[in-house]
């Protein structure tokens, strides 16, 4: 059986249509920013899904305050909004997700066994996806705007 890498990575890892992650907004046709809107909206729901299920737990640092798991529930109801409508509210708050959980970590601290090594990590992850989000929201806004297909060259 002989495997061609080359098309397996450009059909599951880069594809212009399904992961458009490098293209500017203004160059997304529609096709594009709901394949990247899915992908979003997919991973930060399962995200707040077990968020919302764990933080009901009163063993975690928050002690069963109630702050976490509306939050949480809130931020998949958006995320589910999101992937719904495409609406630049829902996007909005969604973007908001990795600020709160730097919140999180300022209030609650993090968890005893991480070494600083790890908390830069978290940090640094955490900012790394409020940039991104940001350009979710961007999508979100262009998205009424955006041409249904790519256009012919």
């Amino acid at each position: 059986m002989d495997l061609d890498w080359e098309k397996l990575v450009k059909r599951y890892v880069w594809d212009a249509t399904r992961t458009p992650y490098f293209t500017r907004v203004a160059r997304l046709n529609r096709v594009q920013a709901r394949y990247e809107l899915f992908a979003y909206v997919l991973g930060i729901g399962v995200l707040f899904g077990v968020v919302t299920l764990a933080s009901l737990s009163t063993t975690l640092p928050h002690g069963g305050s109630a702050i976490v798991p509306i939050y949480a529930f809130t931020a998949l109801c958006a995320a589910v909004l999101l992937g719904l409508t495409r609406h630049p509210g829902a996007a909005i708050y969604c973007a908001t997700a990795p600020l709160a959980a730097l919140g999180y970590f300022a209030a609650f601290g993090f968890h005893p066994n991480l070494g600083p090594p790890d908390k830069i990590l978290l940090v640094v992850l955490m900012l790394g996806w409020c940039a991104y989000a940001w350009r979710v929201v961007a999508i979100a806004r262009a998205f009424p705007g955006l041409p249904e297909t790519a256009e012919p060259k």
